[in-house]
């Protein structure tokens, strides 16, 4: 649809946007419509309400399935900035301003990839709460927990492992991660760098290496994310790193590079049970950062 430049052109409308937005996560207009509260016809109104201000299809519909079209998908983008930009504003008049300090926990990996973006956004929505943050292993905030020195924390968990009373924000595999061009995964010994004991992902990786019977070396060793990464780009080793963590100048290696699977990993949050309103309102904060990047793969 084309309007002249002085012609006024159409609101959309955000209730619209909130179920365009529930139907692209479910793909179905019915499941959409219970976790909106409408009614499959209500639901389809809206949408046929939207394509008619927008004068474009913005998902193809056949039988069995729902989809974005090319339009749809460029809506999507836009719609979910709408909806935050609208909840952001709302929360600024009507949740109470909180006050507090709050003790947060995170492995090294993720309080330097992951933080930095939760905390400044939670500073501006938030800006009466401090935020005290502890960066340690998994194994050392359990214990950090539990003698009450923290209020919530990340935690790293192996596949068969998980910390008792933890929400899992996301599963994903743990790849061997190399020197994009590098050839340190054709020495032999495999030259490996790892965390320290307690990592679930050196626990992975060296466990996988054993059972396909693998020589290997721990040639560079390294409790900080920055220094796994510089073994790794100078190809003096390869490392066990989370998918989401290769960068351009990284590649996945696996079973075609000689390589065994490692497994997947959890990264799980541990709220202690008697939660202050400052201490709901972080982790809240950092249910809706996984969320979005569960949704698009960005932090």
């Amino acid at each position: 649809m084309n309007a002249p430049l002085n012609h006024p052109l159409p609101l959309l409308d955000l209730d619209v946007l909130r179920t365009f937005v529930a139907i692209a996560e479910k793909g179905s207009f019915t499941t959409a419509a219970t976790a909106v509260y409408r009614t499959p016809s209500a639901v389809s109104m809206q949408i046929k309400q939207l394509e008619d201000i927008l004068g474009r299809s913005v998902f193809a519909r056949d039988a069995r399935s729902v989809s974005l079209t090319t339009d749809g998908e460029m809506l999507l983008g836009y719609a979910r900035r709408l909806l935050a930009i609208n909840r952001e504003a709302v929360l600024k008049f009507i949740v109470p301003d909180i006050v507090g300090v709050v003790r947060l926990g995170a492995p090294d990996d993720y309080g330097e990839r992951v933080l930095p973006h939760v905390l400044k956004r939670f500073a501006q929505s938030h800006p009466s709460i401090a935020v005290d943050v502890t960066i340690d292993q998994s194994i050392n905030l359990r214990r950090r927990m539990d003698d009450r020195a923290l209020d919530l924390t990340l935690l790293t968990n192996s596949y068969k492992t998980s910390a008792i009373g933890a929400e899992v924000l996301l599963t994903e595999p743990i790849v061997w991660a190399g020197a994009k061009g590098g050839s340190a995964h054709l020495r032999d010994p495999l030259p490996v760098s790892v965390w320290e004991e307690g990592c679930v992902w050196r626990a992975g990786a060296l466990e996988a290496l054993g059972r396909q019977g693998i020589n290997y070396r721990v040639a560079y060793m390294s409790a900080h994310a920055a220094g796994q990464r510089a073994a790794i780009l100078a190809d003096l080793a390869v490392a066990p790193l989370p998918g989401s963590f290769l960068g351009s100048d990284m590649v996945a290696l696996g079973q075609k590079d000689g390589l065994p699977e490692i497994g997947n990993y959890s990264l799980a949050m541990v709220v202690t049970p008697d939660a202050s309103a400052p201490v709901k309102a972080v982790a809240d904060h950092i249910r809706a950062t996984f969320e979005v990047f569960r949704d698009t793969g960005k932090f």
